[in-house]
């Protein structure tokens, strides 16, 4: 006998939801400044889900069609136990779940590169925004550069796609634009820029001060490469180009500039089982409840797909008036990335 499957996630809008980002913690080994402020104050254990909660919750979307899994926190490594949540969602891959991925500092990665291989992770984020050690020191506050270098080198080692993903901001990566690109390039390393978005109680003048718009980043690069845009998708919102002189892809993901919410196929679940139709917007859907309330999946599903029928259409990010309109009062590090 075989068994309907059930409705696929599609939205008002007619955008099939299928990759969903959650988050297993809170928590992490960095401060970085435009993520959350040093002396965090972190959620109760107790509000956390647990790690076979956040198992039976990303199970229920990939049976409701979710075929990318990425893993964020936080920092989704310093989460006591979390391979066992990497080797239990590893049954999904190719019974319809496509990949299983995560974006991490790179800080844990010496230690956890053979175990995420061995789990079915193929490819990876790593948030790097300077090869400067002292500068990696002061925008992190509490990382060491040439641990989480060490941790690219290891990843790579076991077979690992690794994409460097580097948060342009002015007066600070700007004069490291083109050593960021050929250090990736000599690396063998993808490398996507990403601009600053007004998160989490920062200071708006800081974030004004930080803002750096790729397409001001791009006309620097055109300057000495010849970028043409691909086809190619990662699943993600990023523009990915091919440089010319190196062969490298490169990618933008431009939030402010070009916001890329009419092909948004994605959601975001935090730590506590909070579900964010859009990054950038306040609502969500409390789903702890219903997979606590319930030894059954149908509450849990139910919930899901009432929040999807409720995704709105973009966000409201902008900087154009010289003030952080659209701000999210969260932390970048709540919400998972």
């Amino acid at each position: 006998m075989t068994h309907a499957l059930p409705d696929r996630l599609v939205d008002p809008f007619e955008r099939s939801i299928d990759y969903l980002r959650v988050s297993v913690t809170d928590r992490c080994d960095f401060r970085c400044t435009y993520c959350m402020s040093e002396h965090m104050t972190f959620l109760p254990k107790k509000e956390l889900l647990t790690l076979e909660e956040l198992d039976r919750l990303c199970s229920t979307f990939v049976r409701l069609g979710v075929r990318k899994l990425r893993v964020t926190g936080g920092e989704p490594l310093v989460r006591k136990g979390i391979m066992t949540f990497f080797d239990g969602m590893s049954r999904h891959l190719g019974d319809g779940l496509d990949e299983l991925t995560l974006t991490t500092n790179g800080s844990q990665l010496e230690r956890f590169a053979q175990p995420l291989w061995d789990a079915g992770v193929r490819r990876i984020n790593v948030s790097l925004d300077t090869l400067d050690a002292d500068k990696f020191k002061a925008i992190t506050r509490w990382g060491s550069l040439d641990k989480v270098l060490r941790g690219i080198a290891a990843a790579k080692a076991v077979g690992m796609r690794v994409k460097v993903n580097t948060v342009a901001l002015r007066n600070f990566n700007d004069v490291e634009l083109f050593d960021l690109l050929s250090w990736c390039a000599a690396e063998g390393l993808d490398l996507t820029f990403i601009e600053v978005m007004p998160m989490g109680d920062m200071g708006e003048v800081q974030r004004l001060d930080q803002y750096w718009p790729l397409k001001d980043l791009r006309a620097q690069l055109a300057e000495r490469f010849t970028l043409s845009e691909l086809s190619y998708r990662s699943g993600g919102p990023a523009r990915y180009f091919e440089v010319g002189e190196t062969g490298q892809r490169i990618g933008f993901i431009t939030p402010l500039t070009h916001n890329f919410c009419e092909s948004c196929n994605r959601v975001r679940v935090t730590c506590t089982g909070e579900l964010f139709m859009c990054l950038g917007q306040e609502d969500m859907a409390d789903l702890r409840a219903p997979l606590r309330g319930s030894e059954s999946d149908a509450p849990l599903e139910d919930a899901i797909r009432r929040a999807i029928a409720r995704k709105p259409k973009g966000h409201d990010f902008d900087y154009s008036r010289q003030e952080v309109a659209g701000q999210m009062s969260r932390h970048m590090s709540h919400t998972g990335g």
